[in-house]
């Protein structure tokens, strides 16, 4: 090749090598185009692994022997599959499950108040703000990685959360962050809403407020999941609260069936996305606590920062990107501040460039 040909083809090689690294993305041909995020308000890492606690299954704390037999089983793999049968069925046959602390998987939080505002401001903004101390419905002053995304033109308009707590619109500050969070008993609004939708506004207004601004969690999801089959967003948040709410009141039988719940609603989410061409083999499932809780007898009804044990949570990917590892054992610790870095490094985005402070992605879950 002569000197002057040599000058022409090596720019042309380079251009071409560089549009081939940008179609495979920033992080090296991902698959993920799309994310649901789905958490539930204080569930144990206790139940997650090894399912239903022998000392809370007593009559004080709702369960009578018929009740007991409907959670109990004799190994601790049984009681958990028993429990909750998406997570350990298909979640961890298809992906990563963190959190056993008994197995050398520790999950944590970084921001020691260990309740609900601190935690769930954390997940989103990868790290802990220590102005961020109460439950009060103060803005976030913090972007979350969901604005963050939502302010990327990919994701612009494909982005939607939906909680039972009426507190997420200042989490995730709904003035400020563009997309659609929907809380409490808020009904939809718009012009053309679905049947479906309509009947969910109705049923919010004549449901009994059993926890003042918080619904019970078929609410919740379903107005969710209406919106998500009618919509299809990129990014789909979902929160849901009674595992708190029914700890909080010591009911154990209660705690233990809403997390069932729990658990079906996150196999009737993936099992819809994956019937959809939009979503099916393109998206990736996380699924986590904001806090943990105390131990057994007692202290299981609480957390907070003096209460041992309520720092450690549990969290779970499942998706293109991941690999098979199923529940992790041995592992470095992962905590709560590295969940919104790794979300947007699963869509080839790199959020600690932007917010260096966050912790870093989980990359065992990426795929790296």
């Amino acid at each position: 090749m002569n000197t002057r040909n040599s000058r022409l083809f090596l720019p042309l090689l380079f251009l071409l090598l560089l549009l081939s690294a940008h179609a495979k993305g920033p992080e090296g041909g991902l698959h993920t185009r799309n994310i649901l995020f789905v958490m539930t308000d204080g569930l144990r890492w206790q139940e997650v692994f090894h399912g239903a606690d022998e000392a809370l299954m007593v009559k004080e704390n709702g369960i009578d022997d018929s009740e007991k037999a409907k959670f109990w089983q004799e190994t601790p793999e049984a009681r958990r599959e028993l429990l909750m049968p998406f997570l350990w069925r298909t979640v961890a046959a298809q992906g990563q499950v963190f959190g056993n602390q008994d197995k050398g998987s520790v999950a944590v939080l970084t921001n020691g108040l260990n309740f609900s505002y601190p935690g769930y401001s954390e997940t989103f903004c990868g790290f802990a703000d220590p102005r961020i101390n109460s439950n009060a419905k103060k803005p976030n002053p913090n972007v979350t990685v969901l604005e963050w995304l939502n302010g990327k033109s990919p994701y612009r308009g494909e982005v939607a959360a939906f909680g039972a707590w009426d507190v997420f619109p200042s989490i995730l500050n709904r003035r400020r962050c563009g997309f659609l969070v929907n809380a409490g008993y808020e009904p939809m609004e718009g012009k053309r809403l679905s049947p479906t939708m309509a009947l969910l506004n109705r049923l919010k207004q004549e449901t009994i407020r059993y926890w003042g601004g918080e619904p019970f969690d078929s609410l919740t999801f379903e107005t969710a999941f209406e919106y998500f089959k009618t919509e299809k967003p990129r990014i789909l948040y979902l929160s849901l609260g009674e595992t708190d709410e029914w700890a909080h009141g010591g009911r154990y039988d209660l705690y233990l069936e809403s997390a069932r719940n729990f658990d079906a609603a996150v196999k009737t989410l993936w099992e819809t996305a994956q019937s959809m061409p939009r979503y099916r083999g393109k998206t990736t499932l996380i699924l986590a606590t904001d806090h943990g809780r105390g131990l057994a007898p007692d202290a299981w009804k609480g957390h907070g920062q003096d209460v041992q044990g309520s720092e450690a949570v549990w969290m779970a990917f499942m998706g293109p990107d991941t690999p098979a590892l199923g529940e992790r054992t041995q592992t470095e610790q992962v905590t709560q501040s590295q969940i919104a870095s790794t979300l947007a490094a699963f869509l080839g985005e790199d959020y600690c460039a932007a917010v260096p402070q966050a912790g870093k992605p989980i990359l065992d879950v990426v795929g790296r």
